[in-house]
């Protein structure tokens, strides 16, 4: 008994591990979500670098191929220099109709052969070749239209150039001491009152034999790196790993700050309008209300005297106190949630604003909207009529405008409202310390809905103020849905 009892205790701690991989906790998925990209990072990076690290050394090599081709280069030039000096005397005094001048130097030319495979050619601007010490097949045979294995042209090329002065060629040719064929550079000289082209080669397969030698070396040395690079991207991807948790609570706990201070600003918002509307109950209804009451007195006192002519005058007072304070209270009633902008929508109910600011401040105010073929949706409506309502009590409190338009329209892109004024503008950034609540609830409530808000004013200028709030395509409905009536927006 006591041996099964230690068996069921011994695996306990097995099933709390594998229901722990089953079901992870908050963090576990946070740490399996952020470990997830970083090793594809570190992936993509090592195979980046294994690339890059191939390119380079191809560019390496490439040079150093480049760089002992200019030195087979050089090497030929000097070995046609050398050829052409060794027979000026006679190519400078001969006509070019003399043939024994020219038999002098291709004899000349016949004997300068050097290495295992070096030799001088001469072909004339016809295409017989005239000197070829190292494969005298070709002597007095015409050759033009020649072309090597790759049907590279090869004799006509060495006329080309000769008729141009000077050049280099390459092609693949035989190579006299092995009998194959190999790659080989040619450097032609033009004789042209002889109309010769002379020249020489070497043959470039040592080259091709250092540069394949240096790429074996290179990828051999790319390898080591990729290893070497793949220990330092999982090292590195540990520490970022260990850095991205760090930073994520880091960031958490910022933005468990931020919240409580956004959600701090919400209940001061909410405090500030309870406020606002008790001030307003209790300066206008309030005492409205005590001045029907005192009327009604008046009026029921008169009454009880029979002076009902005397109770005429309390009681109009107070008829007329209870119609002002039921104006009241409906002004409030649509501050708090306009009743015509879920009747008719948002073009009336902006309509409605600007009349009413209009009638109460006596600024010249024009609206103008479209009817929207996409309408908006409920959650943009109440933002734009809230930022043109917070924009225009802005207006009445600082702007000391004469004139303010609002434009409300759709476009391909979704939907802008413009409001402008003709005052003063905002101060300047150095004279404010932040941005005002009004104009910080406008910015919060335009970036809830995934829009743009755009502020643009000069101070002091008397050109005003614009406000742009502009919403995506993502919050207008589809037009004709069931169940709607079309309606302005």
């Amino acid at each position: 008994m006591i041996r099964y009892k230690n068996l069921t205790n011994s695996g306990t701690p097995c099933m709390r591990l594998f229901d722990t991989l089953l079901r992870p906790n908050y963090a576990q998925k946070l740490s399996l979500l952020m470990t997830l990209p970083l090793i594809v990072a570190g992936t993509a990076i090592a195979v980046l670098v294994g690339y890059q690290s191939r390119a380079l050394a191809e560019r390496e090599i490439q040079a150093l191929e480049l760089q002992l081709l200019e030195a087979k280069k050089a090497e030929l030039r000097n070995y046609v220099t050398q050829a052409r000096n060794g027979f000026a005397h006679i190519y400078g005094l001969a006509a070019p109709d003399d043939a024994k001048a020219k038999e002098r130097v291709t004899q000349i030319l016949s004997a300068m052969i050097y290495g295992k495979d070096g030799f001088f050619f001469v072909y004339d601007y016809d295409g017989t070749n005239l000197v070829s010490p190292r494969q005298t097949e070709y002597i007095n045979r015409n050759w033009a239209g020649l072309t090597d294995s790759d049907g590279v042209p090869v004799v006509d090329e060495f006329i080309r150039l000769a008729r141009d002065g000077a050049g280099w060629h390459s092609f693949t040719w035989e190579k006299p001491s092995t009998g194959e064929e190999a790659q080989m550079i040619a450097y032609v000289l033009g004789l042209q009152d002889w109309q010769w082209a002379i020249g020489t080669g070497v043959f470039i397969d040592d080259v091709l034999a250092t540069v394949a030698a240096s790429r074996a070396e290179v990828e051999a040395r790319v390898q080591r790196t990729f290893f070497y690079i793949g220990g330092i991207t999982l090292v590195s991807l540990i520490l970022v790993f260990a850095s991205g948790m760090f930073l994520n609570i880091r960031e958490r706990r910022l933005a468990d700050a931020k919240l409580k201070e956004l959600t701090q600003r919400v209940f001061d918002a909410q405090e500030e309008e309870r406020g606002r509307v008790a001030r307003e109950l209790h300066d206008g209804i309030s005492q409205l209300l005590v001045g029907v009451r005192y009327a009604l007195d008046n009026t029921r006192r008169r009454l009880t005297r029979g002076d009902s002519e005397a109770a005429q005058a309390p009681l109009e007072k107070g008829t007329e106190n209870l119609l002002t304070a039921i104006t009241e209270v409906r002004r409030i009633s649509r501050d708090l949630r306009p009743g015509v902008l879920d009747d008719l929508g948002l073009g009336p109910a902006l309509k409605a604003l600007t009349d009413d600011f209009a009638a109460r401040t006596g600024i010249e105010t024009e609206f103008s909207t479209v009817v929207f073929r996409n309408r908006l949706d409920q959650d943009s409506k109440i933002a734009l009529y809230r930022i043109a309502q917070e924009a225009l009590t802005n207006i009445e409190r600082h702007a000391e405008a004469t004139k303010v338009s609002i434009d409300l329209r759709g476009h391909k892109r979704g939907a802008t409202m413009r409001i402008t004024d003709n005052g003063r503008g905002l101060p300047p950034r150095d004279a404010r310390s932040g941005p005002g609540i009004g104009l910080r609830n406008m910015q919060e409530r335009i970036e809830q809905l995934d829009g743009a808000l755009r502020i643009l004013s000069s101070r002091g200028t008397q050109s005003g103020t614009v406000i742009e709030a502009s919403l995506p395509l993502s919050h207008l409905l589809p037009p004709g849905e069931e169940g709607t009536p079309v309606q302005l927006p």
